[in-house]
């Protein structure tokens, strides 16, 4: 019997080979994937009062393969922002955040001492109605850095 087989596609197909569908990010959905496994080994706890004053209500750290990242977490009115130290298992983070909320409004990088807790700089997402700028990074930067958190 040849004819349609009524199944719905599960890729895009170009020539004869396969590729898998985009996430809505924009990213490799294997990538996607791999850094979905990584997220679930990261171990939480929290985090030390920063100095100068207490450590806010939404700041933990996350640990993965001897690297860690201080994270916080902050809502303003009806916008939520996440800040991580930049690096790897920051970039990780974030990405985790932006695959379980979607695109942020906004993501920037941040200068080395410029916010306090973060004295090696750090990156900043914004989800939500937001008077600053876009920001100067995209996801495909924070999937580069992220990357590194993989092996």
């Amino acid at each position: 019997m040849l004819g349609s087989t009524r199944l719905l596609p599960l890729a895009r197909t170009v020539g004869r080979d396969v590729t898998a569908q985009p996430s809505p990010l924009g990213i490799d959905a294997g990538l996607l994937a791999r850094f979905r496994s990584a997220g679930g080994s990261i171990v939480w706890r929290p985090a030390f009062p920063r100095p100068k004053g207490r450590s806010p209500s939404g700041a933990r750290i996350a640990h993965l393969h001897d690297e860690e990242a201080r994270v916080e977490t902050r809502r303003l009115g009806r916008t939520t922002e996440v800040t991580v130290d930049s690096g790897p298992v920051g970039a990780l983070v974030l990405l985790l955040e932006a695959d379980r909320r979607g695109p942020p409004s906004r993501l920037e990088a941040i200068d080395a001492g410029a916010a306090a807790g973060f004295s090696a700089g750090a990156i900043r997402a914004g989800w939500g109605p937001s008077p600053r700028a876009r920001g100067s990074l995209t996801i495909h930067d924070l999937a580069e850095l992220a990357r590194y958190a993989l092996t």
